[in-house]
């Protein structure tokens, strides 16, 4: 894979002053098409081993871009708040909005590259995380985010070297290090060769990977640069009603359900409207559940886990009041009710599932949302605010954004109030 990487690339200084005046104007320009258009988030993910210069391609990008629109998404080790959700929720929560442009360090691609190269996952565990990768990937292009996914490539001795001779040097500079557990000359290659998979795996149509030789530092910036400047232009140019290009037949999007596969008769006409629970009966099995909800989510157990409680229903089903019943059994330090409903212009201008992610709560909590992430298949629908592409596609979103809970330890409670 990286073979070809071996040959030598460079370009020397007064080559690269040559070319660099109207790379950072062509740059500049589209980037402001970018933020008039507020159409589109572009992602700049820059991976690679330490020392192979992935600092200086960072300050050399806010060098030519307008720095108020840039932000850099910098991911080390997790902090307490990101370690007690998902590990997918720190990028949802930090997504940048369209016309903005991200740069990601410490990408969703560090953890299964590390773990890997340190001999953890198989393959098949491997493949499986990738395809998760695949599906975000998938959906943020849908939803208007498209990436570059940069790998700064050096032979891992020359990098390991490049990196010695930072660290003894006679200036104290910031050295970007994501891999201190990359340890030894084996596991240096380890990595290349996790690195090498990943990207048979994951670079698709619609997220490719772009290689970039860095052992010369002019040429890199400059790869860098024009790398960039081809994904502006594809954000640019395309029409407002769709930011991202259709993904190719071979990356199909989340297929909507087949009519054939749903259920002839709608479930709700089948319910029985006619049951009741006299007051005295009702206040007793109250008192029950309340007592049973409040000592499960005591317990200790429950400390690594957190429930997310959706409830949708008809208007006037009793939603508000079955949620003040659920609030009265629960700690209010760890508790809280999310009412949704129509989207911010701060929503609006990131991805749909993006308001839900930033609320999860912390392992050991409980979020409870009155109207959910079904909306989008619901209401959106029914009432045309939504074009058929988008809604249909929510299925396989939602279904994923679920999955993700349930592997992050949550309990997904979906409730749906129905009356006649």
């Amino acid at each position: 894979m990286f073979d070809s990487m071996k040959i030598e690339r460079s370009l020397d200084k007064a080559s690269f002053k040559a070319l660099e005046p109207g790379l950072r104007e062509g740059l500049l320009d589209l980037q402001s098409e970018l933020i008039a258009q507020k159409r589109c988030t572009i992602l700049i993910l820059i991976n690679g081993a330490d020392g192979v210069g992935k600092g200086a391609i960072l300050n050399q990008l806010y060098g030519w871009l307008d720095a108020r629109k840039l932000a850099t998404l910098t991911y080390e080790a997790p902090t307490d708040e990101e370690r007690a959700r998902p590990a997918i929720w720190k990028y949802w929560r930090d997504m940048p909005a369209h016309g903005d442009i991200g740069i990601v360090l410490g990408s969703w691609y560090h953890t299964p590259l590390e773990t890997h190269a340190l001999g953890g996952p198989d393959g098949a565990e491997l493949t499986q995380a990738l395809d998760a990768i695949n599906h975000f990937e998938a959906m943020l292009h849908a939803e208007g985010v498209l990436l570059l996914k940069l790998w700064l490539y050096l032979d891992p001795e020359d990098a390991q070297a490049r990196l010695k001779a930072l660290d003894e040097g006679p200036y104290d500079r910031p050295v970007v290090r994501e891999w201190a557990r990359i340890s030894s000359k084996k596991i240096r290659r380890r990595l290349e060769a996790s690195a090498a998979e990943t990207f048979r795996q994951t670079s698709t149509g619609i997220a490719p990977w772009t290689v970039v030789p860095a052992a010369d530092p002019h040429y890199c910036a400059i790869a860098v640069g024009n790398a960039l400047m081809e994904v502006l232009m594809q954000a640019t140019a395309l029409p407002p009603a769709e930011c991202a290009v259709a993904a190719p037949a071979s990356q199909p999007a989340h297929p909507p359900p087949s009519p054939a596969a749903l259920p002839a008769v709608s479930i709700l006409s089948t319910l029985d409207f006619s049951h009741k629970l006299d007051e005295a009966s009702y206040r007793a099995q109250l008192d029950v559940e309340q007592q049973r909800i409040t000592h499960l989510t005591n317990s200790r157990a429950f400390a690594k886990r957190g429930l997310v409680c959706a409830f949708e229903g008809s208007d006037a089903a009793g939603k508000s009041s079955t949620i003040m019943r659920l609030r009265e059994a629960l700690d209010p330090r760890h508790f809280r009710v999310h009412p949704i409903s129509a989207p911010s212009d701060e929503e609006r201008a990131r991805p749909y599932l993006w308001r839900f992610w930033r609320r999860i709560p912390a392992r050991g909590s409980t979020a409870v949302f009155d109207r959910s992430w079904y909306g989008r298949v619901l209401v959106e629908r029914v009432e045309k605010l939504t074009p058929q592409e988008d809604w249909s596609r929510a299925y396989g979103e939602i279904n994923d954004f679920e999955r993700q809970l349930h592997e992050g330890g949550y309990v997904l409670a979906k409730f749906w109030l129905a009356i006649s």
